[in-house]
């Protein structure tokens, strides 16, 4: 049974810093893991990538200089470092990781849909 499950998330003011984690068991492998967000009346939307054999990286433009990416395959968790975090980055953010096979393109990997794991959401509420 795979098991994703977030923490970390919590209430900052803008410009304040956040790291989530998320922890993960009960597969041997993933291609792309992925942190997405959703805000209230707004699709999911992927907002970081990373290319686990790699260790590759990816990121949405609004998310880039401020948010990082990264694994630790001995704890097998993945993070999401957060800083200069604003207002409109208000969401509930879910972990995702997927064993599908490559993706066709990139657009794929922004895609909820290519991926079938997911945790359960941590909250994240930045104000003004």
């Amino acid at each position: 049974q795979v098991q994703l499950v977030e923490s970390g998330g919590g209430s900052v003011q803008t410009g304040g810093s956040l790291r989530l984690s998320c922890a993960a068991s009960g597969y041997t492998y993933t291609y792309y893991m992925a942190w997405f967000r959703q805000a209230p009346g707004k699709e999911r939307e992927g907002v970081a990538s990373i290319y686990t054999p790699s260790s590759r990286t990816y990121y949405t433009d609004s998310v880039k200089g401020r948010f990082t990416i990264s694994q630790d395959n001995v704890k097998n968790t993945l993070y999401l470092q957060m800083n200069s975090l604003k207002p409109e980055d208000t969401a509930m953010y879910y972990c995702a990781a997927t064993n599908r096979a490559l993706p066709v393109n990139m657009k794929e990997v922004w895609s909820p849909s290519y991926y079938n794991y997911w945790g359960q959401g941590t909250q994240v509420t930045v104000s003004s």
